[in-house]
């Protein structure tokens, strides 16, 4: 009788501590889970703006030349 209840108790303590190290397994792996979704979604919106300003200077660079040089400083001659 009392080895069948000392039997019990160890059995209760493995699975507590097995329960123990699964949730503390689990907790870790979840704050893992969450910064990586957070940095993904900061990566997305750096991405976002990196494009917007891409396209910008795309737009700036496609306009057309304008030859300044028809100013009053500049001789036609030379």
């Amino acid at each position: 009788m009392i080895t069948l209840l000392t039997s019990c108790i160890f059995i209760f303590i493995e699975q507590f501590s097995i329960v123990t190290i699964l949730i503390i397994s689990v907790i870790f792996f979840l704050v893992l889970l969450i910064v990586g979704v957070r940095k993904s979604y900061k990566l997305q919106a750096e991405n976002e703006r990196l494009m917007n300003a891409t396209n910008d200077l795309l737009k700036e660079d496609n306009e057309e030349y304008q030859d300044f040089t028809d100013g009053h400083i500049y001789n036609k001659n030379s």
